[in-house]
């Protein structure tokens, strides 16, 4: 199996623009720039590669952690992940993704907060996305509703 997507980029680094494109077409010529990368703190300047594995590590975590908790007998109601990650000037001068944060909200009958923690736990140690992250500091922050 593989997924693709694509990236065109026109122009200098701080001046230029480009466009992002996915597989299945959810994404589509989706603007993309410098400031919304670098220097825009709100995010509300448009995507950046950083905003996107954010998604996709709070996709696949969550994706993950449904399969564990059907597995227990406990199915989830509902979870509410969302991802934080950090990026910012690197040792050697370029820049670097240093952490992605986890915060989990699950309503899931039938469960104690211990083995939902330690579902939630197995859920970020092995999510693929977490795995492809492994470089940088992952953490979870879990509780039931």
């Amino acid at each position: 199996m593989h997924r693709t997507s694509k990236a065109v980029w026109k122009g200098t680094l701080t001046e230029g623009q480009g466009t992002l494109d996915t597989q299945s077409g959810a994404i589509a010529d989706l603007p993309y720039f410098f400031k919304g990368r670098f220097q825009d703190e709100s995010g509300q300047s448009g995507t950046n590669p950083e905003e996107l594995i954010a998604a996709a590590h709070a996709g696949c975590f969550a994706m993950q952690l449904s399969h564990f908790l059907a597995e227990n007998g406990t199915p989830a109601e509902a979870l509410e992940v969302s991802a934080r990650v950090e990026f910012g000037p690197a040792a050697d001068g370029g820049f670097a993704i240093t952490a992605s944060i986890l915060t989990l909200v699950g309503k899931v009958a039938g469960i104690d907060a211990a083995t939902f923690e330690d579902l939630a736990d197995k859920a970020k140690a092995s999510c693929p996305v977490s795995g492809a992250l492994s470089s940088i500091d992952i953490r979870l922050d879990a509780r039931l509703a």
